[in-house]
């Protein structure tokens, strides 16, 4: 005999494309609330910056390359709102007088001698930053190497090098002091790129391809870590500045984008990193630059480099110069 209801085979054949279609409005309506919150929180920040600041006092904050330039800066301004610091650099002499500054003003560091390249001496000095000073809860991946070679000038050695110290080193690093973190449900990864992680220049193919390898890092485990249910204690920044003054870009021409101050890049990142904000463009405005980038053709977008003096840029460049 005829009937007019549906088969439980033909319901559930319906059922599952109605729950999708449901699954994706829930995720459409979640998108479309946290992008008005991130709008008003943002315009909330810029008229009372403090009132969103976190307390970092008592953090251990790890900081590799903190012997020198930026690295070092970041230290200090870390101590001084009341973290422990502690730095990782091959350079032992920068690395003391890291301690000792920080030290002199009153705060508290330690140092370790660590060739970041190497992921077993990550791994060692990693257990003993553990045994000697406690959990790290802010890691900052800051150590890089750039050469300066166009591809076919560059060596394989150094190709190498530059993604170890670059790229390799921030899963090493984050492997080591991510548990940590999440067993004590508070932590924050911070990945010192560059805007080479966003646009490619000659002479730096090596550096801008580590540098796009390192943004995506940091893209992929803020949604890895959401996804496992621990975003909400668990945060990470990526710091993307222009050519900084610190010497490791030594000679670099720019024509219309001032060469940055340490100074002013340390403390940006640093408001951003007690902001959570997730990335720090510096200069801010060359957002702009990116968005252009998304909707242009190839050729244009080197013609807007050509007028800019980024595909020149690295003419001139010396690096630093080796101590004897």
């Amino acid at each position: 005999m005829a009937t007019n209801s549906e088969s439980p085979d033909m319901a559930a054949t319906f059922a599952g494309p109605k729950m999708v279609a449901i699954q994706i409005m829930q995720e459409l309506l979640l998108f479309v609330y946290h992008l008005v919150a991130g709008i008003l929180t943002s315009l909330a920040r810029l008229c009372c910056p403090t009132a969103f600041f976190k307390d970092i006092t008592g953090d251990i904050v790890l900081v590799t390359g903190g012997g020198s330039g930026l690295g070092r800066l970041l230290c200090q301004k870390l101590s001084q709102r009341g973290a422990t610091i502690v730095t990782w650099d091959i350079n032992a002499a920068g690395n003391k007088e890291t301690v000792e500054l920080i030290k002199e003003a009153g705060g508290k560091a330690f140092g370790y001698i660590v060739d970041i390249s190497d992921r077993h001496a990550v791994y060692k000095v990693a257990d003993r930053v553990r045994a000697d000073v406690g959990d790290v809860t802010i890691l900052v991946n800051n150590a890089g190497i750039v050469t300066g070679h166009g591809i076919l000038d560059s060596k394989d050695t150094d190709n190498i090098k530059t993604f170890q110290v670059n790229v390799f080193a921030h899963f090493w690093t984050i492997k080591a002091f991510l548990p940590a973190m999440i067993s004590g449900r508070r932590g924050h990864i911070v990945s010192v790129a560059s805007l080479a992680g966003y646009s490619g220049s000659p002479r730096l193919i090596d550096y801008s391809a580590s540098k796009f390898a390192a943004v995506g890092l940091d893209e992929s485990l803020r949604v890895e870590m959401f996804m496992q249910g621990h975003s909400d204690y668990i945060k990470t920044s990526s710091v993307c500045p222009y050519f900084i003054d610190t010497g490791m870009f030594a000679g670099v021409q720019s024509r219309l984008i001032a060469i940055l101050q340490p100074e002013h890049v340390a403390e940006t990142a640093v408001q951003g990193i007690l902001h959570n904000k997730e990335v720090i463009l510096i200069p801010g405005w060359v957002w702009i630059l990116m968005v252009l980038k998304s909707v242009m053709s190839s050729t244009a977008t080197i013609h807007l480099g050509q007028a800019f003096g980024l595909n020149c840029s690295m003419d001139q460049f010396r690096g630093r110069e080796k101590k004897c």
